[in-house]
């Protein structure tokens, strides 16, 4: 009855349930900002710590979801996205500047990417619909990253500068260079480094492989500069100010 259930329930992008989590997500970044804005730090980093603990949570759940049938094409826990959960617990526990870089980056650009175009379930249960736990599990982790990203950056006011643009591409890099080793070896596709999804997304508009990887690299290196520049302006032109003053 209840694979029944979930099998009447296939997800749809932009359908019902969707639209209900992109509403969530809106109003809880809202909400985020306005409580960082108004917390003590000794608030905040209570506040952070209990949220790295959610996350950690979920992505523990997740994780005992995918080893009780595991499968080497979705159970390493190497995809950027996955990263960059544990990356955003991180930088809400430790307040540590670097780690908050690696979650400004990654969370608000490629972990979003989840958010407009998911790719939920997998290829032997489909894509089930809520309430099935590949659908809780997925968009939790996704909108608690993006969360984290906001919290930490517009309510808690933590800043990247161009220092972090170059640290976060170098790492970024090796793990690309390294999955798709990896992938080569083992006949795996994380990160789409060696095929597009299955479903669609924004990569099918970037050409075959392996142009849309050229493609992504370029577009999200000047997206991550763009993200930089504002906030270097704005360092500046305080500088500037106290200078005079």
């Amino acid at each position: 009855m209840v694979g029944l259930f979930y099998a009447q329930r296939e997800f749809a992008a932009y359908g019902p349930s969707h639209l209900v989590v992109l509403a969530i997500f809106a109003i809880g970044a809202a909400l985020l900002v306005w409580i960082g804005r108004r917390q003590t730090e000794a608030q905040a980093r209570m506040f952070g710590r209990i949220f790295a603990v959610l996350i950690l949570t979920a992505f523990v759940v997740a994780l005992v979801y995918k080893l009780i049938r595991p499968d080497v094409q979705t159970s390493v826990q190497i995809q950027l996205c996955d990263i960059a959960e544990l990356m955003a617990a991180y930088a809400l526990w430790s307040q540590r500047h670097w780690a908050f870089a690696l979650t400004y980056y990654w969370c608000l650009v490629l972990s979003s990417q989840a958010l407009i175009t998911p790719d939920v379930g997998t290829p032997e249960e489909g894509a089930p619909d809520f309430p099935h736990h590949l659908f809780v599990t997925f968009f939790v982790l996704h909108v608690f990253a993006v969360w984290a990203a906001i919290y930490l950056t517009w309510g808690r006011g933590m800043r990247p500068c161009w220092r972090s643009y170059r640290f976060v591409v170098v790492i970024t890099l090796v793990w690309a260079a390294s999955t798709f080793i990896f992938n080569t070896i083992v006949g795996t596709n994380y990160g789409y480094l060696n095929r597009k999804p299955p479903t669609a997304s924004l990569l099918d508009v970037l050409g075959p492989w392996p142009l849309y990887l050229l493609a992504e690299v370029t577009i999200v290196l000047i997206v991550w500069a763009l993200m930089t520049w504002p906030w270097e302006r704005m360092r500046k032109n305080a500088a500037e100010s106290a200078s005079v003053a």
